[in-house]
C-alpha cells in the first residue's frame, strides 16, 4: 500500500488526547521518529473536568509519571468508583465501585454466595462486601495491596483532575522528551492526488508541516479523519439517547468525596466530580426531551457551591468512526467515536487507542492488514463499552416521563440483550477476554437497577448454613476494620501535597 519508511508524525490537535497520544510515542518510539504536533490557543477543549477509570494509573506509571506530582499539578482528587442514584427507580442508590467484591472462588464469582444468602434471609447489601465502596462511602482512602492480614485484593482507584491542567502536565512532559509544538490553525489539507494519503497541513500564516502519519486528535471536529477523508460515522443514538450536555464548574463546599456522582433525573443525568479546587458539573440530557434553556435552569438549580463560570453547551453525537485508521491517518479520543461520560471511558479510549497505535506502528511503511487488524479491534472495543452504557438506560424501572419509558422500550444490540437474560435466569455473566469492563462492573450495574438473578452457583450449596454465615460476617469485619484504619480522603490529600 505505502511502502515508504514512517519518519515524521504529526498530532494535529493538543489537548488530553494529542498531549497524550504524543506523550506515549515519544516515550516508546523515542528518537526512532520525529513527533511534531499542531495546536491552536484559539481553539478550545472539551474537557471540563474529567473523572477516570483505574487502567489510568498503570499508564501514567508506564510514562514514568510521578504520582504526587500529577495530583499536584492537576488538582486531583481520588476516585474508588461511580455512585448511581435515581437509575432503577427514583430514590435508589448503588454504586460501580472498583476492585473486587467479597472473595474469588474458582469457578464461581462471589454474588453467587450474597444471592445464595439472601435467600436464606440475610439482608446484607451487596456492597457490604466491597471495600471500596465502604472506604468511599466513609470519605477514606489509603493505596492498600491487599487487605491486611489477607491475600484479598485491596483498593483500586483512579483519579478526578482537571483536564486542561492534565494536558498542560502531558504537554511540559512530552516537550521535555523531544515533542515538537507548532501553534497554529490548520488551513488546508493536501492530499496526494493518486492514494488520498494526506502530506500536508498548510496554517493560516502559510507554514507547511509535512508527515508521513497522521494522528487526528482534533476532537469533535474531526478535521482529518472525517471532513478530509470522509470516514463515516456509526450513530449510536437510537440506543443512547441523550445527545446534549450542559457543564459549569462550581465553587467546592465541604471535603470532597472519593466518588463520581451520577444522579438520573427525567431527560437524562447530572454529574458531579469533586477536585481539590473546585467541583465540575455537567447534565447530560436528550434534546427531544429538554431544551437547552431548561438544562441550564436545571443545573443550576441542582448544584452546590458558586459557579465560578457560564453554563455551556457542548452537543454530540454518540458513536464511533467507521474506520478509526483510513489511510494514513489515525484518529484517536474524541474524533474517532464519542461516549457520554456516564462510565468515565474517553480518557479511557484516548489511552487505548494510542497504546494499540504504538504496538502496531507502522515503521517501514502502511499496510492495508495492519489497518485492517487496528480496525478490527477498535471496533471491538467500542462495542463492548457500548453495551455497558446502553445497560443502564434499558435497564431501568423507571416510567415517570416520556424519556425512560422510550428507554424502557427501545430494542437493544443482541449481544446485550443475550448478556442481561443469562444474568437473570442463572446469575452467570461472561466477558469477552480484551472487553474493559469486567463481570464484577455488570454485576454491579444489574444488581444495582433490580436485575438480581433468580439462580445461583451450585459451587455454593456445598457450603452449610453456618459455613455460609461465617464466610459472610468475617469478610464484613475484615472491610470494615480495614476501613476504620484509612485516613480520609482529605487528609491522604493533604499528605500528597504538603
Amino acid at each position: 500500500m505505502n511502502n515508504e519508511k514512517i519518519e515524521n508524525v504529526v498530532v494535529v490537535g493538543g489537548g488530553t488526547a494529542g498531549w497524550l497520544t504524543a506523550s506515549l510515542l515519544i516515550k516508546v518510539l523515542g528518537k526512532a521518529v520525529n513527533i511534531t504536533l499542531v495546536e491552536s490557543e484559539k481553539i478550545g477543549i472539551v474537557g471540563v473536568g474529567e473523572a477516570t477509570i483505574p487502567p489510568i494509573v498503570n499508564f501514567n506509571a508506564a510514562l514514568g509519571l510521578d504520582e504526587k506530582a500529577f495530583i499536584r499539578a492537576t488538582k486531583g482528587t481520588m476516585k474508588l468508583g461511580i455512585e448511581f442514584e435515581n437509575w432503577g427507580q427514583k430514590g435508589d442508590s448503588y454504586m460501580h465501585a472498583f476492585g473486587s467484591i467479597g472473595k474469588q472462588f474458582p469457578f464461581s464469582d462471589f454474588h453467587n454466595f450474597w444471592v445464595k444468602s439472601r435467600q436464606m434471609g440475610d439482608d446484607s447489601s451487596f456492597w457490604d462486601y466491597s471495600l471500596n465502596y465502604q472506604a468511599a462511602k466513609h470519605n477514606k482512602f489509603a493505596k492498600l495491596q491487599n487487605i491486611e492480614g489477607t491475600n484479598l485484593p485491596g483498593i483500586a482507584y483512579a483519579y478526578h483532575f482537571d483536564a486542561a491542567l492534565y494536558a498542560n502536565f502531558l504537554r511540559e512532559f512530552s516537550e521535555k522528551q523531544g515533542v515538537k509544538r507548532i501553534e497554529g490553525t490548520i488551513n488546508q489539507v493536501k492530499q496526494n492526488h493518486d492514494s488520498g494519503f494526506i502530506e500536508t497541513l498548510v496554517l493560516e500564516d502559510g507554514t507547511e508541516i509535512s508527515g508521513d502519519l497522521f494522528v487526528d486528535c482534533s476532537g469533535l471536529a474531526a478535521l482529518l479523519i472525517e471532513k478530509t477523508l470522509s470516514t463515516g460515522f456509526d450513530d449510536w443514538s437510537h440506543w443512547l439517547p441523550c445527545n446534549r450536555a450542559v457543564a459549569v464548574p462550581t465553587e467546592s463546599v465541604g471535603e470532597p468525596i472519593p466518588y463520581t456522582r451520577s444522579i438520573a433525573h427525567e431527560s437524562g443525568w447530572q454529574w458531579q466530580i469533586p477536585l481539590q479546587h473546585r467541583t465540575g458539573n455537567g447534565l447530560v440530557y436528550s434534546a427531544k426531551h429538554m431544551t437547552d434553556e431548561e438544562a441550564k435552569e436545571k443545573l443550576l438549580a441542582n448544584i452546590e457551591g458558586k459557579p465560578l463560570a457560564e453554563p455551556r453547551v457542548i452537543p454530540y453525537q454518540t458513536g464511533r468512526r467507521r474506520k478509526q485508521w483510513n489511510k494514513n491517518v489515525v484518529s484517536i479520543g474524541l474524533s474517532s467515536g464519542f461516549f457520554e461520560p456516564l462510565e468515565s471511558t474517553n480518557i479511557h479510549l484516548i489511552q487505548t487507542g494510542a497504546t494499540r497505535l504504538v504496538k502496531f506502528f507502522p515503521h517501514n511503511g502502511i499496510r492495508e492488514e495492519e489497518i485492517a487488524e487496528f480496525n478490527r479491534q477498535s471496533k471491538a472495543e467500542y462495542e463492548c463499552i457500548r453495551d455497558f452504557i446502553i445497560l443502564h438506560y434499558k435497564l431501568t424501572e423507571r416510567d415517570d416521563s416520556p424519556f425512560w419509558r422510550a428507554c424502557q422500550q427501545m430494542d437493544v444490540p443482541e449481544s446485550l440483550t443475550q448478556k442481561m437474560a443469562l444474568f437473570e435466569k442463572t446469575g452467570k455473566v461472561f466477558c469477552e477476554p480484551n472487553e474493559l469492563f469486567t463481570a464484577i462492573a455488570w454485576q454491579q450495574v444489574m444488581i444495582g437497577q433490580g436485575a438480581v438473578p433468580e439462580d445461583h452457583h451450585p459451587l455454593v450449596d456445598a457450603l452449610s448454613k453456618e459455613q455460609m454465615v461465617d464466610l459472610m460476617d468475617n469478610l464484613k469485619t475484615l472491610i470494615n476494620r480495614s476501613v476504620d484504619r484509612m485516613p480520609s480522603h482529605r487528609e491522604f490529600l493533604e499528605m500528597v501535597c504538603r
